[in-house]
């Protein structure tokens, strides 16, 4: 175990030699051993920690579940707060990429290099991907899946009544074929009204409208000339436009109720991630056949979200063995496999086989390969993949208040640079 090399504190230097001390000799004798704080808690997410752990305890190392339901993992992020302060930081805790970067800011990460070069995490994991689970190019973190947040999952015969049998593939075909799906008293897009949501939606229509390289300029770069292009504004239409084919009663819906409306066939489809796919699924419903899963309008982009895990800073050769241990574990092709079959995700590792694969994460890795050759393999905001949270929490706002009003595109733009320079000081 190395310290960063720059922004470490002098306790938390002496933590890590302290640490050190610890593993040598004793690390060979050492009972790996990890206390995993996490937020899975239900569904195919609370299957796939048991997966997590199970694997854990058959190389020989002790399990403490630390689980920590609700908030979307704001309730685990205020436990853990209070567990650091207290001076009792869990060995790995589940976390998002711009989490990562604070904690690795304040010195409370441990180094994973040693694991990473062994097993040549350069090579098998996606080069952004690699790069947000890095601290001063050093691994603080270790990635588990690969969701997607740019897909239209929708309900093929609601469609076939509007005379389609696919899905658009521009959002102008998109307009097009929401009206005529209106027209027969069918809800073109099934939303829920929750500011995570609609901003997902405005994620995409921005890949979708500006492609890659505005997206990476206005969203992740805050560039002031994106931000006040007239492709912004044309994006702030679209949403207009869009909150029309949105039926009244979507305010506070979950996101799982939206997709049962494309299900049940209440509404024709849903821009969602690709988590809905466990929805449909759990109703024994086949895709290609009772529900469709395609990429939205995006210039061949890819949208993407990652649960990961960062190790903090522990005292006992058993606990740095266990995060060690861990670390491996989960980027090996065994555990990559069974973790994103009961996720509904795809393999954060490069390579993995995919012959036990449904055909939407098969399309998902297809779409995620080539995004890496075009430079369309870009974080989402709309699940804080992207962004420190008050830069989040400044584009959430705007896209929220422009969809629940009359406010027009142009003030949508004013109110997005303004708040976001506000953000900035």
């Amino acid at each position: 175990m190395y310290s960063l090399k720059s922004r470490f504190n002098t306790k938390t230097l002496g933590a890590i030699l302290c640490a050190t001390a610890l593993v040598t000799p004793a690390l060979a004798q050492a009972e790996p051993t990890v206390e995993v704080l996490h937020y899975w808690t239900s569904g195919g997410e609370a299957k796939a920690a048991v997966a997590l752990k199970n694997d854990f305890e058959a190389h020989g190392g002790k399990w403490i579940d630390s689980p920590v339901a609700g908030g979307g993992g704001s309730a685990a992020m205020t436990v853990l707060r209070s567990r650091v302060l207290s001076g009792d930081a869990p060995t790995a805790v589940q976390l998002k990429s711009p989490a990562i970067m604070e904690w690795a800011e304040q010195g409370a990460l441990a180094n994973l290099d040693d694991v990473a070069q062994k097993e040549k995490w350069d090579e098998i994991l996606p080069k952004r991907l690699s790069t947000l689970m890095k601290y001063d190019g050093h691994y603080v973190a270790v990635p588990v899946n690969i969701h997607r947040t740019d897909m239209i999952w929708a309900n093929p015969e609601v469609l076939a009544k509007a005379g389609a049998s696919e899905v658009p593939s521009n959002w102008e075909d998109f307009n097009k074929l929401a009206e005529k799906l209106q027209a027969q008293g069918i809800v073109p897009l099934a939303l829920g009204g929750q500011p995570w949501q609609e901003t997902i939606l405005f994620e995409n229509v921005v890949l979708g409208i500006g492609g890659t390289g505005f997206y990476q300029k206005a969203l992740i770069e805050q560039d002031e000339d994106a931000l006040k292009s007239d492709t912004m504004k044309k994006v702030f239409d679209e949403m207009r436009i869009l909150r029309g084919f949105v039926d009244n009663d979507f305010s506070g819906r979950d996101w799982n109720l939206a997709t049962a409306m494309v299900m049940n066939g209440k509404a024709a489809m849903q821009v969602m991630g690709d988590w809905a796919k466990g929805e449909f699924m759990a109703a024994g419903k086949v895709p290609g056949k009772d529900f469709l899963c395609t990429a939205t309008p995006s210039n061949h982009g890819y949208l993407f979200n990652t649960d990961s895990f960062a190790m903090f800073h522990v005292e006992g050769a058993d606990k740095v063995e266990g995060q060690n241990l861990l670390a491996s574990l989960i980027l090996g092709q065994k555990f990559q496999e069974t973790f994103n079959l009961l996720k509904g995700s795809i393999p954060a590792r490069l390579g993995v086989p995919m012959d036990k694969f449904d055909e939407c994460a098969l399309q998902s890795e297809k779409d995620m390969k080539a995004s890496q050759a075009s430079d369309g393999f870009l974080p989402s905001v709309g699940v804080d993949m992207a962004l420190p949270g008050n830069l989040t929490g400044t584009i959430v706002d705007t896209v929220t208040a422009h969809f629940n009003s009359e406010m027009s595109s142009q003030d949508a733009v004013d109110k997005l640079v303004q708040s976001l320079e506000l953000a900035k000081e």
